[in-house]
């Protein structure tokens, strides 16, 4: 996966980049977490690279695995507080905790400790209250993630639901941000559209779907940040590049810069 971050990155338009160096040693586990330390040292590595970044300055995340997106949307929330809602477009809504995770991977948990359940060392400064979270094209969801889809009052958004961006915005509406943080994993691409992921689940999005919904966002809300995430490079490279160049030029073409 990191091949395939660094390819994209390359991909994305940018006055500033900064890359940050990752530790692939297999780190250890701990109170359910797989490789906790060495996922610890990432998030202070992303942490100092943001603190770099600007006032102002918004910045766009290219990952690696969903976990990468701890500390951009820590770093959104800073600014704009609950002004923020954050758009989780996602085959998964990676809300399980180390107790509930079958796997133990941080990435499956990310979302969970942004709205303030996170294992020790790998917590968000301030917590995003659950009512600002939009599940948007979630389709594989853990009966634990379930629960807590409806007892925190997570609003769900299926495919279906996405074929026309109206039902989004009212989501997003309905939380009273003003900024949204965009989260865009690429397993909520159906994997006959894009299979180049670590997780695929059929039945995603189109790749204008997706385009539709979030050029429909970004007319009626600040973009406070955006990450694109979980692109595992394969032998079918051209293929690839062919649908993550459409996907990049039309969030960052000429007329969305």
């Amino acid at each position: 996966m990191p091949s395939g971050a660094a390819w994209l990155a390359e991909l994305v338009p940018a006055g500033r980049r900064h890359t940050v160096a990752l530790d692939n040693s297999v780190g250890d586990s701990r109170g359910g977490v797989q490789n906790a330390d060495v996922l610890e040292r990432h998030l202070l590595a992303v942490r100092a690279a943001l603190a770099e970044v600007p006032p102002g300055e918004r910045t766009v995340t290219i990952g690696g695995d969903c976990g990468v997106d701890l500390a951009p949307i820590e770093s959104a929330l800073s600014v704009f507080g609950d002004r923020l809602a954050l758009v989780w477009f996602d085959a998964h809504a990676d809300l399980n905790t180390p107790a509930s995770s079958p796997s133990g991977a941080f990435h499956g948990m990310v979302l969970r400790a942004l709205i303030g359940d996170g294992p020790e060392g790998l917590r968000p400064a301030r917590s995003l209250s659950a009512d600002r979270v939009v599940l948007a094209g979630a389709r594989s969801l853990d009966p634990g993630e379930q629960d807590v889809v409806e007892s925190r009052g997570i609003r769900h958004l299926s495919v279906e639901q996405l074929t026309q961006p109206g039902p989004l915005l009212a989501a997003v509406r309905a939380t009273g941000a003003e900024a949204v943080y965009l989260h865009i994993d690429l397993d909520v691409l159906d994997p006959q559209v894009f299979p180049a992921v670590g997780t695929p689940e059929p039945g995603g999005l189109g790749v204008e779907e997706l385009l539709v919904a979030v050029r429909a966002l970004t007319e009626e809300f600040t973009l406070a940040g955006l990450a694109l995430t979980e692109y595992e490079r394969t032998e079918a490279a051209s293929e690839e590049e062919a649908v993550l160049r459409r996907i990049v030029d039309g969030l960052f073409g000429p007329d969305r810069r």
